[in-house]
């Protein structure tokens, strides 16, 4: 949760916030999970269908791009 914050925060102070002031969404959530996992490796790509919020914060592409 202190990620998702200051992720949050960063975002609101560069101007490119992707949720409204008083929430903390699921894309802040989801990134500062991987962000934070023991297990990220250099090539994890998050699957998604909203690059626009993700790909702020960690690689990410829509699953159907991804080969496993």
């Amino acid at each position: 949760m202190l990620k998702a914050a200051e992720l949050w925060a960063q975002t609101r102070q560069a101007g490119k916030p992707t949720s409204h002031d008083e929430n903390i969404d699921i894309d802040i959530l989801l990134a500062a999970q991987v962000l934070t996992s023991e297990y990220l490796l250099s090539d994890t790509i998050v699957a998604t269908s909203n690059l626009r919020h993700l790909s702020l914060f960690v690689p990410a592409d829509l699953w159907m791009n991804i080969t496993p």
